[in-house]
């Protein structure tokens, strides 16, 4: 933890409302989400911003948390030597000079990043578009959405050092 650099994780929250401003522009998947989740636009109805947008990169922030110790390996090696009595510290040391810095780059967090989007989060829209009674469309925008900003906010957390 002493060496980490937490910068990523402050700025991957934000690629949730870059990808989601083109992702459900009107141009692109706006309106058949809004048919598929059955919502329509009122230019009278208030809309909060910022808690709209605070949460959302609030629960990015949660999801890029998490999502650092799925594509970033090396945290793999420290969470297991974490916590073991009598354990040499150069165990860890030898496999960071070893090992420090391979697989950092942006194609291989973007690619376990997409697995994570595929095999996590496209299955909790799924279940839940179930007993919500939503179509498999609205799935498909809905956890494509999500399969795309994991694989970008993986792909920032994973390359950068």
């Amino acid at each position: 933890m002493e060496n980490m650099n937490f910068v990523p994780y402050f700025v991957a929250p934000f690629v949730s409302l870059v990808v989601g401003m083109i992702w459900y522009n009107p141009k692109v998947f706006g309106n058949a989400w809004m048919r598929e989740a059955r919502i329509t636009f009122n230019p009278e109805e208030k809309f909060n911003m910022v808690k709209s947008f605070g949460l959302c990169l609030l629960y990015s922030f949660f999801i890029c948390w998490i999502l650092g110790a799925i594509v970033i390996h090396q945290a793999g090696a420290l969470s297991a030597t974490f916590g073991i009595e009598g354990i040499d510290p150069s165990v860890l040391k030898n496999y960071m000079d070893a090992y420090g810095d391979t697989y950092r780059t942006f194609k291989h967090g973007a690619l376990h990043g997409t697995m994570a989007g595929l095999f996590f989060a496209l299955p909790v829209v799924g279940t839940s578009a179930i007993y919500e009674k939503r179509s498999f469309k609205y799935v498909l925008i809905v956890g494509g959405y999500w399969v795309v900003t994991c694989a970008i906010m993986g792909g920032i957390l994973c390359a950068w050092k």
